[in-house]
C-alpha cells in the first residue's frame, strides 16, 4: 500500500524525504535522481486515487450521509455512474 508522507513510521511505502542538512554548509542535501524518480513513480501511482476522492468530495449527497454504511456503497457507485456519463 502506497501513501503520502504523512504516514511516515506507519509501514506503508511513502516517498523518500529530503536528506538532513548538512553539518558543515546548514543546508539540507538534494535527493539523488534515482530517489527524484522513485518519488515520481510514487506519485503517478497516488494520483489517480487523489483525483477520484477529490471529485468524490464535490458531491454534496457524499458530505451529508446520514444513512446506513452499508448504503453509502450504492450511492458511491451511482455518483461514479453519473460522472462517468457526462
Amino acid at each position: 500500500m502506497i501513501a503520502d508522507s504523512a504516514y511516515c513510521g506507519s509501514g506503508f511505502e511513502v516517498p523518500q524525504r529530503r536528506r538532513p542538512k548538512d553539518p558543515e554548509t546548514g543546508k539540507r542535501r538534494n535527493l539523488s535522481r534515482n530517489q527524484r524518480d522513485v518519488n515520481s513513480a510514487h506519485a503517478r501511482q497516488r494520483g489517480p486515487g487523489e483525483r477520484a476522492n477529490a471529485q468524490l468530495k464535490t458531491w454534496r449527497i457524499l458530505r451529508r450521509i446520514r444513512c446506513c454504511p452499508r448504503r453509502v456503497t450504492d450511492l458511491v457507485k451511482a455518483v461514479l455512474v453519473l460522472i462517468h456519463a457526462g
